[in-house]
């Protein structure tokens, strides 16, 4: 069977919600409203990073962009990413065809559309105030660090894909809709 030379670049917690923060996971392992049906479309998946379970680990915290929006943190969404960048050129001289990424809209990394930001950080103590933290979360109209991230790296290498988003408080419309325009 000749392969079909499509290929998808996904959010790491679409193929594994396991990496997310504890007790946020809307699924048990890989989304397969989304996945399944892209892979009997013949679409070959490559699962990109997670930057925020590389740089906390398992036992991190929920954060917004506000908090990841660092030198430090886009160099380290930079670094793993470049590898991914190379193997998209890599493909695409051989022939292939990368379709586009897919993301999780919402998401402080890996929003597409939308990120979540709020006045987080400091001490959790006497004088911390869960309820104003709380009150200044918002969603942003805006990509989160590591998508902004591979844009411009993508950018630096003269690639252009399409960005595509699974909201994952809504997510059956969005695939269909998706999936329509991948067809």
């Amino acid at each position: 069977m000749p392969r079909s030379k499509r290929l998808l670049l996904l959010s790491h917690c679409l193929l594994n919600a396991n990496a997310k923060v504890e007790g946020i996971e809307p699924y048990e392992g890989a989304f397969k409203p989304l996945i399944l049906p892209l892979i009997e479309a013949g679409f070959g998946l490559i699962q990109l990073p997670c930057p925020e379970l590389r740089h906390g680990g398992m036992r991190r915290w929920g954060q917004v962009k506000t908090q990841y929006d660092t030198p430090f943190y886009r160099a380290h969404c930079k670094t793993l990413l470049e590898p991914f960048v190379l193997e998209i050129l890599e493909y695409q001289r051989c022939g292939y065809e990368v379709c586009g990424c897919i993301g999780v809209d919402g998401s402080p990394s890996c929003g597409v559309h939308r990120t979540c930001k709020g006045d987080w950080g400091g001490e959790i103590d006497e004088s911390f105030c869960l309820e104003s933290c709380l009150e200044s979360l918002r969603e942003e109209n805006e990509a989160g660090v590591m998508i902004a991230s591979l844009q411009a790296l993508l950018a630096e290498h003269g690639i252009t894909l399409p960005f595509w988003a699974i909201n994952e408080k809504s997510p059956h419309e969005e695939v269909a809709t998706l999936l329509k325009e991948l067809s």
